[in-house]
């Protein structure tokens, strides 16, 4: 099973990238920080203050304004896929694989990935086209 999210951002492919792959902008809207540039082969610290969380991801690949994947923690992979529409908009789809379907949480655990990644194209859309860089510490749980 796969989760699959799909938006339209008002900003060029080249935007969109860096938003996500420069450890200076991605706290604008996502983690708080980043260790260093995403870089295939790179294995990346991302830390979020709001809930003094911690993780880190592996780069598998990244093709400049394109695409990006990364692995994280439950064995789960991450492709970003950027298509340029125009000089000045992008469509940015997101697919998380590796959900269990038998796992008896499974309902759950897809609902809530799902709400994390509306959130942080939601807060990448603000932060792009608006320069709001403080949304990403909005969302509540519990």
């Amino acid at each position: 099973m796969n989760n699959i999210t799909t938006f339209k951002i008002e900003k060029p492919a080249r935007d969109v990238f860096e938003a996500f792959v420069d450890p200076e902008k991605i706290g604008n809207f996502w983690f708080s920080s980043s260790s260093e540039r995403w870089e295939a082969g790179k294995t990346i610290t991302l830390e979020y203050d709001l809930y003094n969380a911690k993780i880190q991801v592996d780069i598998v690949e990244v093709e400049e304004n394109k695409k990006i994947v990364f692995a994280g923690g439950q064995d789960h992979t991450v492709t970003i896929t950027l298509n340029e529409l125009d000089d000045s908009s992008t469509k940015i789809q997101i697919v998380e694989e590796g959900f269990n379907e038998n796992d008896p949480n499974f309902i759950h655990q897809i609902l809530d990935n799902k709400e994390g990644w509306v959130f942080v194209l939601t807060c990448l859309k603000a932060y792009l086209e608006f320069g709001v860089t403080e949304l990403r510490g909005g969302l509540l749980k519990g």
